[in-house]
């Protein structure tokens, strides 16, 4: 039998139930900000940011804890407003790594927001874990493979982000198909998959391979409210999967990234070397071949379907258009009528 979507959500924790579609906006560098998160939320999806893009000089105003106080404000003032169709929830990402001297504050700070939705990456720890149920809130770890699935969750995470093959940024090598099924092998809570998701048959498609819903970054990349550079928008939106190369180069994790950005910045995409994974930077953006953030542009290989530069209300729209067509494309194939039921 299909997985049916009311199966699908009743079995999701609160915050993931009742999107408008099973989708959420992955953290981006320097590119997620507020204005982003507000639109993805207000548009019927989850939005996250990574906590380490709200900087702040020394001796200033703590700019994590002002980002938080404006999205809950703005959402709980469009939720007023729109009460039939009220906001999703919004996300911060913690980089659980060593080399994030903010980590502890940043917490903290989320404790106090009562952030509903965490996405923790790059290690699992429990006292992250503990913080967030402390004030009700859930945390999806990202993971890449089967291993560090099963640690995450025996830590303490609720759920997890499959970054499969694919993604943009920091990514995994192994097929959706291959990790979902692993990892569905033992683990029956939330998971939502990375890699290339960017058409609304491509949200569908994950939850057929058993995962609750997408997770997709580089398509809101080229839109209006993305805190990106004109120049990085306008490429998203001329190159496609070809375009894109795989290296741990840049900050010692493998990652996807532009080839034309690479080459812009003086080297040649096609012969990369490798770096030494303890040179991990995440953070950086200065002038070493490690930390060139601001020049290397990352991007997964589902771009080749954005060809202009929208709102992301526009995106949305037509995500919601994609996956409602998908369902009943499969419903008429196949005749399952629970398929065609659910894109009602």
């Amino acid at each position: 039998m299909p997985h049916q979507r009311e199966d699908i959500e009743l079995a999701l924790p609160e915050q993931l139930k009742h999107l408008r579609i099973p989708l959420i906006g992955s953290p981006l560098f320097i590119i997620s900000n507020p204005e982003l998160v507000l639109a993805q939320c207000k548009a019927g999806i989850v939005g996250s940011f990574p906590a380490l893009n709200a900087r702040e000089k020394e001796g200033e105003e703590i700019e994590l804890d002002k980002w938080l106080t404006r999205i809950t404000e703005e959402l709980d003032a469009h939720n007023q407003a729109n009460p039939d169709t009220p906001a999703a929830p919004y996300a911060v990402n913690q980089i659980v790594h060593k080399s994030n001297a903010r980590l502890e504050r940043d917490v903290e700070i989320c404790v106090k927001h009562k952030v509903p939705v965490w996405i923790t990456s790059l290690g699992a720890q429990p006292w992250v874990y503990e913080a967030a149920h402390s004030v009700g809130a859930i945390v999806l770890h990202d993971i890449i493979n089967d291993m560090f699935a099963r640690k995450a969750i025996d830590k303490g995470a609720d759920g997890l982000i499959a970054v499969a093959a694919g993604a943009g940024g920091h990514a995994g090598a192994l097929s959706p198909m291959a990790l979902i099924q692993e990892i569905r092998e033992w683990f029956d809570g939330p998971v939502y998959l990375s890699g290339a998701i960017a058409k609304g048959d491509s949200i569908l498609a994950s939850q057929a391979m058993g995962a609750d819903g997408g997770y997709a970054g580089s398509i809101f990349i080229a839109t209006e409210e993305a805190n990106a550079q004109p120049g990085y928008k306008e490429m998203i939106t001329q190159n496609g999967a070809s375009d894109i190369v795989y290296s741990n180069l840049f900050t010692g994790v493998w990652g996807n990234y532009l080839k034309p950005s690479v080459a812009a910045a003086g080297m040649d995409p096609d012969a990369l070397e490798r770096s030494d994974p303890s040179a991990m930077n995440f953070a950086s953006a200065g002038e070493s071949k490690a930390k060139k953030w601001k020049d290397i542009w990352g991007s997964g290989q589902g771009i080749g379907v954005v060809r202009d530069i929208r709102p992301t209300a526009q995106v949305v729209d037509q995500l919601a258009r994609e996956y409602e067509a998908a369902q009943h494309r499969l419903a008429d194939t196949l005749g399952w009528p629970g398929l065609a039921k659910a894109a009602e």
